[in-house]
């Protein structure tokens, strides 16, 4: 009888379980209006995944937890944006100036929570990403936003890279498609993170006391 791909994998020695910090952060990457605008080409169909993230979002908030953002942003024209911006034509929605790149009201950072702004997928790539969680004894990351195959996958690989327990809340990430959506999230388990439902990292965060 043929394994299952979960059989298969289990029994090659993939997704073994990460035990979770006492010291987590939650950065909510690149969810923008881009996303959200019919009329945009990178809209993506992710209001319910809007959901998730503005209920985590406060839930984080009450809790406490250190809690950062992330933004794209080009010079007109892009050539900050490399191989990534030429690549990628919609990433024009992302030069300055484009309400596009504006987070929409549901999930405006506050005052005192941190705005990465990035040019290329991951957002530890070329930012102060990974000195601000150090110097705030971060130990586990908690990864909401936009998309799960690009910046979500990028930025929880190189999380996992900088030592960092990266936990993807299965819900509060989106994609333009669900068949990305679905391989990247198995994959990021078998490898490189934890891909947890929203109500288990409530319950993880509740625990914390």
């Amino acid at each position: 009888m043929s394994k299952t791909l979960q059989e298969d994998y289990r029994d090659a020695g993939f997704g073994n379980r990460l035990a979770l910090g006492t010291r987590p952060a939650l950065i909510i990457i690149d969810f923008v209006k881009a996303y959200l605008d019919q009329e945009s080409p990178l809209y993506a169909g992710v209001e319910d995944t809007l959901a998730a993230c503005v209920d985590l979002l406060g839930f984080a908030r009450q809790r406490g937890i250190p809690t950062l953002h992330t933004n794209v942003s080009y010079s007109p024209g892009g050539i900050d944006g490399g191989v990534f911006f030429r690549k990628v034509s919609a990433l024009k929605c992302f030069e300055k100036g484009s309400p596009l790149g504006e987070f929409p009201d549901e999930l405006q950072p506050l005052a005192h929570e941190p705005v990465v702004t990035k040019q290329y997928a991951s957002a530890f790539f070329g930012t102060s990403l990974a000195a601000t969680l150090t110097a705030n004894c971060v130990d586990t990351l908690i990864i909401a936003g936009l998309t799960t195959s690009g910046c979500i996958r990028a930025s929880a690989v190189d999380a996992m890279q900088h030592g960092f327990i990266p936990v993807v809340v299965r819900e509060a990430v989106g994609d333009r498609n669900p068949e990305p959506h679905d391989a990247n999230l198995f994959d990021l388990q078998a490898k490189y993170a934890e891909v947890l439902f929203l109500n288990e990292v409530k319950q993880y965060l509740s625990d914390l006391g």
